[in-house]
């Protein structure tokens, strides 16, 4: 199937294909004698794994780790556990610090009077984080 085909199919665009072919996650694809790309079943299911895998939130170093292991017959299990639990920590952490942004997000605007007034916490906010930004800088 072309890669018009190959897209409809995997769920992501004509574009990504061709650039996780341009970094190594997806094998070349053949060509046709006009040099137009053919993917093959097994390319589908490579494209598959790799959405799938994106879905999950890994980075592209992480699904080619992945891509690696699945493909090992040998490997151990214990190597693709230990890569999840990784990732789980690091969506942990990241989970963590949007919870604190909306946190402190929701304090401010609760605190703003949303009126006609121009005094707003939420500016204030802004503005004192952003003097002390710029004495650190100046102080270095």
């Amino acid at each position: 199937m072309n890669i018009g085909q190959a897209a409809k199919h995997s769920g992501l665009s004509a574009k990504m294909i061709r650039y996780y072919e341009s970094i190594g996650l997806l094998a070349p694809a053949d060509r046709s004698d006009s040099g137009y790309r053919r993917y093959s079943a097994n390319d589908l299911h490579v494209l598959a794994f790799i959405k799938r895998a994106r879905d999950l939130g890994f980075a592209l170093d992480e699904v080619g780790k992945l891509l690696t292991l699945w493909q090992d017959r040998q490997r151990a299990s214990a190597d693709v556990k230990a890569l999840a639990q990784a990732h789980i920590a690091e969506l942990n952490r990241k989970i963590e610090e949007m919870t604190t942004l909306r946190d402190t997000l929701e304090d401010l605007a609760g605190r703003c009077h949303g009126d006609q007034r121009p005094d707003c916490p939420i500016l204030g906010d802004l503005e004192s984080r952003s003097a002390i930004h710029r004495c650190h800088k100046t102080n270095d």
